[in-house]
């Protein structure tokens, strides 16, 4: 909700998905009492909101996630081909090439990511005191999103982990990869940013700018 240029930065979000038009319905799950908020804003600043739903979350992301699935098989149905396209609402600079690209492989795959090559060095620890493992950097990748996936599927999936299994999950991908299932690698963009900190701010206010000058 915090400003980026003109308006909010999940309005810019908003903004790349509504332009599409494979979308049939844009889900906007948050916390219970910003409900009303966000769906101001999103009648304040989108010119057609109908095709805009903002609905609760829930307590962890991938549990948010399961919401939103649970959402549209209630109010759409859902089958085997039933693709969903999910997006953190503070990567405002998603390029339209990223969401054809994930669009095509999640009708084409069971599941995909976005990802950039890492650039630095990844070093793991075990103990955050002492190097355990330095891997191959050629091999590494950094998650963005959107991350994509047969809605169906995700969802058999993530309800077949135990309590145990889903304590241990960092994003929607890896519920697919904990239980073997192929998940496609989709080319990222450095310019992909996740506004994270105060600092993330900064840097979209310069990117926002050079696009604007573009």
């Amino acid at each position: 909700f915090l400003e980026l240029g003109d308006k909010p930065v999940i309005i810019h979000t908003i903004e790349k998905f509504v332009l599409h038009g494979a979308f049939q319905k844009i889900l906007v799950p948050c916390p219970q009492p910003w409900i009303g908020y966000a769906e101001d804003l999103i009648r304040k600043y989108i010119p057609d909101p109908e095709k805009i739903v903002v609905l609760q979350g829930g307590s962890t992301g991938n549990e948010t996630l399961m919401n939103a699935i649970r959402f549209i098989e209630s109010e759409f149905g859902m089958d085997e081909e039933t693709v969903i396209v999910t997006h953190d609402s503070v990567r405002p600079f998603v390029s339209h090439r990223i969401i054809e690209e994930n669009i095509r492989a999640g009708i084409e795959y069971d599941a995909c990511d976005t990802v950039v090559s890492a650039t630095d060095t990844i070093v793991e620890s075990e103990d955050g005191e002492i190097i355990s493992v330095i891997p191959d950097r050629s091999k590494m990748y950094q998650g963005q999103t959107p991350q994509t996936f047969k809605a169906k599927l995700l969802k058999d999936t993530y309800e077949s982990l135990t309590d145990e299994e889903k304590a241990i999950l960092t994003d929607a991908c890896k519920i697919m990869v904990m239980k073997g299932i192929h998940v496609h690698m989709i080319e990222g963009e450095v310019s992909n940013t996740k506004i994270t900190y105060p600092y993330d701010i900064r840097i979209a206010e310069v990117l926002l700018g050079g696009k604007a000058n573009d």
